[in-house]
């Protein structure tokens, strides 16, 4: 197994490093000497010619270079990463993934007076006053290095590698942290099988004696009962298990009647939790049952879907369906932990990933060009759910990327007052085909990639959505698998739809329209503009819009 020690410029990496593979007879790679030993030349230089992107390529390189590990083996190598080398997300995947990763911890100040005095020039802090350039890294980096496991890295640097190896004899934490991030709407916690100890962990963080794990028959059956049992094994909470209905039956008002009063009979408390254990329409009706029971509990979010991994589970939106429409009854609650644990993806079956695509497509046109390149390069293998999309990272990454814009528009506009709104991107069409389909055979996601095509012409037709961009997405959606074909459903059904969505204001709905320079919201939308982009998601993928 390796070590690999992260931190920030002057944190004491590599001296640490050092002595603590002399201590453990392990090999010692520096990923910086390595990078210019490769190059022929300094990091500085790296930096100078060929700037930041240059030097992260060949900083990408090096850790490919790492090759795998065996996590079963004593410690063979030590691994001293540079400190930026965690923030790309598929390099500290490779990192990260069967490796044990410690954060050496300092002040601020401690860290910058190293900086002053060292003789390596750090291009990133170089020209700037250390303290601010250190505190500006910790800050903008903070969610990479809390995944790994602390160490005190202040003192001397034998003292510090004892630490590293008094933490080396201890257990090593079950599965991989990748992001750890305390947000202004949650804690959020992604990794791989870690989803046992980080519920554990978050349960405790609360104080919780009892709480209830509300969970549907098919995630019970595929991850609730085991992790209720290894949470149970690594912590002190009783959980007591509460079924729900399956999809978006569990967002009735009978079943949540019919919860509310288990919750009553079993005398559960205020301070006691419910966690969310399943996809989005079971989040939505445990989060409404956090949200008003007792005038409201601590919920934890644990979503064992794709949809829900990167975006219905974040952001505090819980709520009810009524026969008049999606999501009319609800709250903002938002939760004390979302844990997202990609390794629980990997049991779903290929229509429910490829779906849940729809939504990601969406973080694509709020302006995620990393996210468009991803599912056009690696789309197909994610939406079939082969193993080289977990293995290489790209299920984690995608996952991150999508939870991680949504957390940091949520905390903009908690309220969906303004910003939040663009994440309704696609929605006011899904939603009433949703709503048209009586709320079955047609999946979330597959509603949303229809509804992204709909506003998509919607845009084209009043001069806001360029053409490119139309056709950028069109065939993204198609390679994906998405959209095909059309939908026998009458478009005054979906139509009818719109009508009570919850984007309608002074009784015009107000349309969220993708354009070069962001998103635009416009309610000034012609009716026959409305009908060709419902017809144009009926459609589906093989129709063609009228000129």
């Amino acid at each position: 197994m390796d070590v690999v020690l992260v931190g920030p410029p002057g944190s004491g990496k590599s001296a640490v490093g050092r002595r603590l593979a002399r201590a453990t007879g392990a090999a010692f790679v520096d990923l910086d000497e390595a990078i210019e030993q490769a190059a022929g030349t300094s990091v500085a230089r790296i930096f100078e010619a060929e700037g930041e992107a240059g030097f992260r390529a060949r900083e990408r390189a090096a850790i490919q270079a790492l090759g795998p590990t065996d996590p079963a083996t004593r410690t063979t190598r030590v691994v001293a990463a540079g400190g930026g080398a965690v923030i790309d997300p598929r390099d500290r995947w490779r990192l990260y993934r069967d490796r044990r990763a410690f954060c050496l911890t300092a002040a601020p100040e401690v860290v910058a007076g190293r900086l002053a005095t060292s003789k390596t020039v750090r291009p990133l802090i170089a020209g700037r006053d250390p303290t601010a350039a250190v505190r500006e890294l910790l800050a903008a980096r903070a969610r990479f290095y809390d995944a790994a496991e602390p160490v005190e890295g202040s003192g001397r640097v034998e003292d510090v590698a004892g630490r590293v190896a008094d933490a080396l004899g201890r257990p090593a934490p079950e599965g991989t942290r990748l992001l750890a991030a305390t947000t202004g709407v949650g804690r959020l916690d992604i990794g791989a099988g870690h989803a046992a100890r980080a519920t554990a962990s978050a349960l405790a963080a609360l104080g919780a004696r009892r709480a209830t794990l509300a969970s549907e028959p098919e995630a019970w059956r595929r991850h609730g009962e085991r992790l209720a049992m290894a949470i149970a094994a690594v912590g002190a909470t009783e959980l007591l298990p509460l079924l729900l209905p399956r999809g978006e039956e569990a967002k009735s008002v009978s079943a949540y009647e019919a919860a509310v009063r288990e919750l009553a009979a079993r005398r559960m408390e205020r301070g006691e939790p419910i966690v969310a254990c399943g996809g989005g329409a079971l989040g939505d009706a445990a989060g409404f049952l956090a949200a008003t029971w007792l005038r409201g509990v601590p919920l934890v979010q644990l979503p064992t879907t794709l949809l829900a991994q990167v975006d219905s589970a974040i952001g505090g939106k819980v709520g009810l369906n009524l026969p008049e429409g999606k999501n009319l009854v609800g709250a903002f609650h938002q939760p004390a932990s979302m844990i997202l644990d990609v390794e629980l993806l990997t049991t779903l079956p290929a229509r429910e990933l490829r779906a849940a695509l729809g939504e990601c497509v969406k973080y694509a046109l709020l302006g995620d060009e990393r996210v468009f390149e991803l599912l056009e390069a690696e789309g197909p293998a994610l939406a079939s759910g082969a193993a080289s999309a977990v293995e290489t990272g790209a299920l984690a990454e995608l996952v991150e990327r999508c939870a991680w814009a949504k957390v940091e528009v949520v905390t903009a506009d908690e309220r969906e007052q303004a910003l939040r709104m663009h994440l309704n991107l696609g929605h006011s069409i899904a939603h009433g085909i949703e709503a048209a389909a009586g709320y079955r055979d047609v999946l979330h996601g597959e509603a949303v990639a229809r509804g992204l095509l709909g506003a998509l012409e919607v845009g084209r037709r009043i001069g806001v959505t360029p053409d490119a961009l139309v056709g950028r997405t069109r065939r993204l959606v198609e390679g994906l698998g998405l959209a095909v074909g059309p939908l026998a459903y009458p478009s005054d059904q979906v139509r009818a739809g719109l009508v009570v969505d919850k984007k309608v204001a002074a009784g015009r709905l107000r349309w969220v329209l993708p354009s070069d320079d962001g998103i635009v919201i416009r309610s000034d939308v012609p009716d026959a503009v409305v009908q060709a982009g419902i017809a144009v998601a009926l459609a589906g993928i093989e129709g063609r819009a009228a000129a």
